[in-house]
């Protein structure tokens, strides 16, 4: 049974029929890419691109339906609700579709692009794309939730498969960060079942549309403790101060695309979580300026960690959580203002995080670490690289006119009209934020692009390992002499990752040399090869996400506007509640 709001009939309930797609298509893609496993290569990275691409066409569909027709209700097999499973797809929703979504295909190409360049056909194939499918549609049943239980399946969905994202590879690093995050996330969904029980005992339901009315008619203090207990929940998944201590140590160490994702989107999730329930379930400000307080502190915090930072994936993870500020202070003002602000904002830092994750990953790939102080001169290596890390770069920090610049001044407005002291505060610490991005990014900018190549920057064609540790190699020294060519593993070359000119020749002598092992960003941690030239699927995929970033400043107006119009329907309650209680 399917349903939409107000406007022609026909049309709504078209559309309706399109909204659990963004969650079946991927599942059923990820269960055929199981069942054929490693063979038929080409037919499934062709399944996989097509199965995502179609996901885009219907979340646009969405997207203009529930901006013209309203809120998109789907009652799984037809059972109404406090029965049956529902699926809602209003302005906020299929906007977070279409920008994860856009995401997920372009990381999915540069995947493939990675797993052709390093030569490692089984693990994204029979592993890496079923479970990325399955996350994907995790994050679509998430967005599409209509009731807390099924918020809690789609936050486990895109968890599962996670942990195995997390460490595809079986490096120590990986597995160590692997275990942290999934510690953090089990932790977090035993706290979210226990919050679905205490709202399901106290109100008799957890369908979002009923919880309105009855979570109004419920004292004061126990409201209060419910709302807690969710708000608790999701700050863990969004990683805002001081939930966010797991983030720094666990994201870097997956694979480039793996990061990327989980950094751009999943971090997301938890806000749109905390949006969804703060408008819907609890409105008003009675939890407004401590919400508030954490979001200063999120952000003062995020970026004085990005500024200590010396290697380019930490250094992103800090600007991650500092920023995760910025949307949680648009949600505490509780304005309209401020929810279209911290909305646009969601959607901009989504596809610029993104992209920043991924263009690391290119670096990676080009000198074989991301470590700033082994970095230089990649201007002049590789300008191609370089308008890439730039462009997102300055995005992220707020230059004028770029969209970052726009949903910074959106935010930063909406708490002057609040007029409150905490606002304020939080407007000059915003400012602060953003100053402290700019000499971040700029700094990483300058070191690793703009000074001149140091000795320790790997050759184009060095070989790196995926270990660790360091390793002695007996006997190196006397092979040395040899002349080994720059880049071989043998038992007589030099330290993967670095090149006789660099190091001023060998050891001699007999003595044993120190082999240095880099942690690469293959899928299956084996051996790849830096290379002087980027990989043309992973460049594109890039490309194509900076690109979807600067259109966020061309279609500026028409996004404030929809974002607007999303901010007045859920603050409103009404349009929500209405479409799914078909009232």
């Amino acid at each position: 049974m399917v349903s939409g709001g107000a406007g022609p009939v026909g049309g709504a309930a078209a559309a309706g029929l399109l909204v659990p797609l963004p969650v079946i298509l991927p599942l059923c893609a990820a269960g055929l890419k199981l069942a054929i496993g490693a063979r038929l290569e080409r037919v499934q990275r062709f399944i996989s691109a097509a199965v995502l691409l179609a996901v885009l066409v219907v979340s646009l569909l969405l997207l203009v339906a529930a901006d013209r027709h309203g809120p998109q209700v789907m009652f799984a097999g037809g059972w109404a609700p406090p029965v049956g499973i529902v699926l809602v797809a209003d302005r906020l929703a299929a906007l977070m579709l279409v920008i994860s979504s856009s995401v997920t295909l372009a990381v999915l190409v540069y995947s493939v692009g990675q797993g052709l360049a390093d030569n490692d056909e089984a693990t994204p194939l029979s592993v890496f794309h079923p479970s990325y499918l399955v996350l994907v549609a995790g994050v679509s049943d998430t967005f599409l939730a209509g009731d807390l239980f099924n918020l809690y399946v789609g936050f486990e969905l895109m968890l599962t498969a996670s942990y195995v994202l997390m460490t595809i590879g079986g490096t120590l690093a990986r597995i160590r960060a692997g275990a942290t995050y999934a510690i953090v996330s089990l932790l977090s969904s035993m706290l979210f079942l226990a919050a679905v029980a205490m709202v399901y005992a106290a109100a008799g339901t957890v369908t979002m549309a009923q919880l309105p009315s009855r979570l109004d008619a419920l004292p004061d203090s126990v409201a209060m403790v419910l709302q807690i207990a969710l708000l608790g929940v999701f700050a863990i998944k969004a990683a805002v101060f001081p939930l966010a201590a797991w983030l720094p140590d666990s994201y870097p160490t997956a694979p480039a695309p793996v990061t990327a994702v989980f950094a751009g989107l999943l971090t997301k999730v938890g806000i749109y979580a905390i949006l969804r329930t703060q408008t819907l379930l609890f409105p008003g400000d009675g939890i407004g300026d401590v919400l508030m307080v954490l979001a200063l502190l999120s952000l003062l915090v995020g970026i004085l960690g990005a500024v200590a930072q010396t290697d380019l994936k930490r250094l992103l993870s800090f600007t991650l959580v500092s920023h995760m500020g910025y949307m949680v202070f648009g949600i505490g003002l509780g304005s309209p203002a401020g929810i279209s602000g911290a909305v646009f904002y969601v959607a901009h830092h989504i596809t610029v995080q993104t992209t920043l994750f991924l263009v690391a990953g290119l670096i990676e790939r080009r000198t074989g670490t991301t470590d700033l102080q082994s970095l230089g001169g990649l201007a002049r290596l590789s300008p191609l690289l370089a308008v890439l890390f730039f462009v997102p770069a300055m995005n992220l920090a707020g230059i004028p006119p770029l969209s970052g610049f726009l949903g910074k001044l959106g935010l930063l407005r909406a708490g002057v009209d609040d007029g409150g002291a905490l606002a304020y505060l939080l407007v000059a610490g915003g400012t602060v934020t953003s100053l402290l991005t700019l000499y971040a990014l700029t700094k990483a900018w300058n070191v690793a692009f703009w000074r001149a190549a140091t000795p320790e920057m790997c050759a184009a064609g060095t070989v790196l390992e995926s270990r660790e540790e360091d390793t002695p190699e007996e006997g190196a020294g006397d092979a040395a002499g040899s002349g080994a060519p720059t880049g071989s593993t043998g038992p007589g070359a030099g330290p993967p990752g670095r090149h006789p000119a660099a190091a001023g020749g060998w050891p001699t002598g007999g003595l044993s040399v120190l082999m240095r092992r880099r942690v690469t960003t293959t899928f299956g941690g084996q051996e790849i090869t830096t290379t002087s030239s980027l990989p043309a699927s992973m460049a594109g995929a890039t490309a194509a996400l900076v690109l979807f970033g600067l259109a966020f400043t061309v279609l500026a107006g028409p996004l404030f506007g929809l974002t607007g119009r999303a901010a007045d329907e859920m603050l409103a309650r009404s349009p929500y509640v209405e479409a799914v209680m078909q009232k």
